[in-house]
């Protein structure tokens, strides 16, 4: 009996030895790490740095019932801020388009390399839920504060320089909309390929270009009364802050600004739009671990 027993013992290793290495082979294969290599290429960012910094406020103001200029005030942003290099381009939007995600866009085919113009709010919206979900990282439109605050020192003042004392507010519109006209006929309104109007201190590239951005940030209207004290505010998400040359208002479903929607002065020609990154705890993680936690 002994005998057998030990005369057993190494065939019983052995289907062991094989069990184990047969249940192990099965198992890496089964849980192989998702792949790490996104499905469209991932754009190129900055990440421009926290600070605080003099910014007047977005919205239409009114001081006893007189349009003023929004105040400037200190804003102070805490955390870097990921933002695109460049503006989203045409190549870049038709992926989005021939993966069924986004409209397309109106009028002729465009070179690849030009910013995606001819895009509503929405268009916007639905770009960045497509990228999201083909990058598994979260992007999305920067408000008007993350824009200005990308912008740098090519964010440009749009302080109007409202006359307290003219009560005639036909002599403020037309005095708008000679300023927009002159800024605008100072500009080449075609569009150029990105990066054509270089970068600013921060790396991000055509902040003070000819093609305006969509912003995540509504209209507001708020009310002072005279010693500047906020007596009441209003929002409007119909409408939209765009940055560019100077700050306008668009409502999101435009496309086309030629057709209007611009609250004060001309409209821009152009409208398209770039994305900010937020930064996820997993972004923080080492790559290789990165590949094994629930998306």
């Amino acid at each position: 009996m002994a005998t057998t027993l030990r005369m057993g013992l190494p065939v019983l290793t052995t289907s062991l030895g094989l069990l184990f290495m047969a249940g192990a082979a099965t198992l890496l294969l089964t849980a192989q790490p998702r792949p790490s290599v996104p499905l469209v290429p991932l754009p190129q960012t900055a990440i421009v740095p926290p600070m605080t910094m003099m910014h007047r406020l977005d919205g239409e103001y009114l001081s006893v019932g007189r349009p003023v200029d929004a105040p400037r005030v200190a804003v102070t942003l805490d955390k870097p801020l990921v933002i695109m290099r460049y503006q989203v381009t045409v190549a870049d939007y038709t992926r989005c388009v021939a993966a069924g995600a986004c409209k397309r866009l109106d009028g002729k085919a465009a070179r690849g390399d030009l910013p995606a113009t001819g895009v509503s709010h929405g268009d916007a919206s639905d770009y960045a839920a497509w990228l999201s979900a083909s990058t598994g990282l979260r992007w999305r439109l920067p408000t008007d504060r993350e824009w200005a605050h990308a912008a740098g020192t090519r964010f440009i003042d749009d302080a109007r320089g409202f006359d307290g004392d003219n009560a005639n507010p036909a002599l403020r519109w037309l005095a708008d909309y000679d300023r927009e006209s002159a800024r605008k006929q100072a500009s080449d309104p075609a569009p150029r390929p990105v990066g054509s109007f270089g970068a600013n201190e921060h790396g991000v590239h055509d902040m003070a270009g000819n093609v305006w951005e969509w912003t995540q940030s509504c209209l507001r209207r708020v009310s002072l009364d005279a010693a500047g004290k906020t007596t009441g505010e209003t929002t409007n998400c119909g409408a939209y802050v765009v940055e560019g040359q100077h700050r306008a208002v668009m409502t999101s479903f435009i496309r086309n600004p030629k057709s209007g929607g611009c609250s004060v002065g001309t409209p821009p020609d152009n409208l398209g739009f770039r994305l900010v990154k937020e930064q996820r705890w997993q972004d923080r993680v080492p790559a290789g671990l990165r590949r094994l936690l629930p998306a």
